[in-house]
């Protein structure tokens, strides 16, 4: 008779729930892992590599010029084989090399099937309200996914040059997110809350012009006007003193038109901005016209006009400072 134990069959291995999203954590059944319940900083590191890389094979080669940042030990294979031990005996303790962390051919897998991501959650919520066609529906799904992910990727992980790329890229698709939010605040009316996530996007990326158009568009259709002046005033400055240039085409027409609409009011600012408008139209028709049609401009009214936007433009410029 055949009395070959069967207790040593592997156990069947948990599913793993990580977070990656903030400080890194692993929940197995019922059991929470943190950073350091994974068997030490190495083992950490390449439980995030392949979790970066869920579902997708990384070679030994690869995984060892990571963790070891391209100048590893002798054994440097080996090593990362003992590693790797200890890693699964933390995530899918009994079961060995049947869990979510499996061997492939030259290299390691975390299976996709058999771990839960919140990174996968943010993406899906994300590419969600991009394709929908809603914009109500469309602005609650970029706000939830921005309530999801508005934070740092591995943001406790103690050798971040590895992970750099990622997190770049991470807070790449939060921004974009945050514009796009705003963008659809405007659209469904909720001014304020455009202000709010077009701010938020100008404090994270300076130079995006996209961001400081919806800035100063929602201060306008917000009743907030002079913020926007303002807004544009720090906006040409920031470009000014960062890339040496000034702001791009539609930033100007966005300006333009917040002038425009500042300049219908009765108090002495939007009387101020009604007369340089009234200034600039002025020149650039003296300017525009042909050579051989115009009226010749006297140069002392030139002169004047050109005095008298240099008046206002000062003015303008420390009421602006003052609001």
């Amino acid at each position: 008779m055949n009395t070959t134990a069967t207790a040593t069959a592997p156990t069947p291995a948990a599913r793993l729930s990580v977070r990656v999203l903030g400080n890194l954590s692993v929940r197995r059944g019922t059991t929470t892992l943190d950073a350091a319940g994974l068997g030490g900083p190495k083992p950490r590191q390449i439980l995030e590599i392949l979790v970066l890389n869920l579902g997708s094979p990384v070679s030994k080669d690869q995984l060892v010029d990571t963790i070891w940042a391209g100048r590893p030990p002798a054994e440097g294979t080996a090593t990362l084989e003992s590693y790797v031990s200890v890693l699964r005996r933390h995530l899918q303790p009994g079961a060995g090399r049947s869990g979510p962390l499996r061997t492939t051919t030259g290299g390691y897998v975390l299976d996709r099937d058999a771990v839960d991501l919140d990174l996968d959650d943010f993406d899906a919520v994300l590419r969600a309200g991009e394709a929908t066609a809603d914009p109500d529906a469309a602005y609650g799904l970029v706000v939830e996914a921005l309530r999801l992910g508005s934070v740092t990727l591995l943001a406790d992980e103690v050798r971040p040059s590895w992970v750099q790329a990622a997190r770049d890229l991470h807070a790449a698709r939060v921004h974009s997110a945050r514009v796009r939010a705003a963008e659809l605040a405007v659209g469904t009316g909720r001014f304020a809350a455009a202000v709010g996530w077009a701010r938020a996007a100008v404090e994270e990326d300076p130079l995006d012009e996209r961001a400081w158009c919806l800035l100063i568009r929602s201060l306008e259709l917000d009743g907030r006007p002079a913020e926007g002046l303002r807004a544009y005033e720090r906006c040409r400055r920031v470009l000014e003193r960062e890339v040496g240039c000034a702001p791009g085409p539609q930033l100007q027409a966005t300006f333009v038109r917040l002038l425009q609409a500042t300049a219908d009011g009765a108090d002495d600012f939007s009387q101020a901005l009604a007369a340089l408008l009234a200034i600039q139209e002025q020149l650039s028709r003296t300017s525009d016209v042909a050579p051989d049609t115009a009226r010749p401009v006297a140069p002392a009214v030139r002169e004047s006009l050109r005095a008298a936007g240099t008046v206002v433009d000062s003015f303008l410029r420390r009421a602006l400072a003052s609001t």
